[in-house]
């Protein structure tokens, strides 16, 4: 028997210049079932082991589109989702280089990376957050305290989950004192997307949580909600990002499972 354990846990202080969300997995049994990778604004650090004994570090960049994969063996996974800014302090390069990547995280040019992959593949995956929350504060210097907060405003500013609508970007922009410009390079080097094309997968991301929160909720209802215009504009743009109209993704008619892959940056 198959049995799926997965939990969010606290991110220690030490961590929270560079992370802004922990997620571990364990599996006991063999998970044969396909599954979703959908569209994703974040940047994340995925600590993997097989039940092969298999480990491996990895940098999986924003997904622009959902993608359904065969499911591996494993026995734990350990998910650090980046915070905004991160990724150039901690890997070296800019968000933007980052997106539909999924690369192994001793291939990145940042000193502190390389480190990090050598000592992660050794570490059990209960060790990995306590040894990141030991060692990353003494190597990496948090990014510009006010660029970061801009960013992260930027960000919320974009997100339906914070309790209001996306704002247009000129909106946006405006309440920043930052040209739209300056705006879209915040993003690309710190999140990797536009603004617009952030708002839209952090929509299709609300869509997913509250129809599993409330199945019972009219589409019409939950898109008005999201900020879309109506219906159709919501099933369009879910269709688009997820590969299927919701109805079909919610009772299970998704499209055909692949391998998954990684691929240098």
């Amino acid at each position: 028997m198959t049995s799926l354990h997965e939990k969010s846990v606290t991110v220690p202080e030490a961590l929270r210049p560079w992370f802004a969300d922990i997620d571990l997995t364990s599996v006991d049994g063999d998970l044969r079932e396909p599954f979703a990778h959908v569209p994703d604004t974040a940047t994340k650090m995925v600590v993997r082991v097989e039940q092969n004994g298999r480990r491996d570090v990895l940098i999986v960049g924003p997904r622009t589109r959902a993608s359904y994969h065969e499911s591996k063996q494993l026995t734990s996974c350990v998910q650090l989702r980046l915070g905004p800014g991160a990724a150039r302090p901690l890997l070296g390069v800019p968000a933007v280089d980052l997106v539909g990547q999924v690369a192994r995280l001793a291939d990145f040019p940042a000193t502190v990376a390389r480190q990090l992959a050598d000592e992660l593949l050794r570490s059990a995956s209960e060790h990995v957050v306590p040894h990141l929350a030991e060692t990353l504060p003494d190597r990496l210097t948090p990014a510009d305290p006010a660029r970061t907060g801009l960013l992260r405003a930027a960000v919320e500013g974009m997100s339906p989950d914070t309790g209001h609508l996306p704002a247009g970007v000129r909106e946006l922009a405006g309440r920043l004192a930052v040209s739209e410009r300056q705006l879209r390079n915040l993003f690309a080097d710190g999140v990797g997307l536009s603004p617009k094309h952030y708002a839209r997968i952090a929509r299709v991301r609300h869509i997913l949580a509250r129809a599993r929160q409330a199945p019972n909720t009219p589409w019409a209802q939950l898109a008005t909600a999201t900020g879309y215009y109506d219906q159709s504009h919501m099933t369009a743009d879910f269709r688009t990002l997820m590969g299927v109209p919701p109805t079909s993704f919610f009772t299970g008619k998704l499209p055909a499972a692949r391998p998954c892959q990684a691929s240098r940056p």
